[in-house]
């Protein structure tokens, strides 16, 4: 069964637009959509694993221009 999250992204001024874009194209991301509120960007990544969910997030998505910081939201089925 895969891991899910969502990812909540704070941004510079401005770059919320570009950060979804950008964020949507990665592998594992299923959804990336610029919102209003405490966070700019709302990303609905999956993974197969926890560790790959954590690479994703590291490795890929903090690694895009414009973030300033982000918040993992894993899924759970109670």
């Amino acid at each position: 069964m895969p891991v899910n999250a969502y990812i909540l992204i704070q941004t510079e001024v401005g770059k919320a637009a570009s950060v979804a874009d950008e964020i949507g194209r990665l592998e594992g991301v299923t959804n990336a959509e610029d919102v209003t509120g405490p966070y700019d960007v709302i990303v609905r990544a999956e993974a197969d694993t926890v560790d790959e969910l954590g690479k994703l997030v590291v490795a890929r998505v903090q690694s895009v221009a414009g973030i300033t910081r982000t918040l993992t939201c894993p899924v759970v089925h109670l």
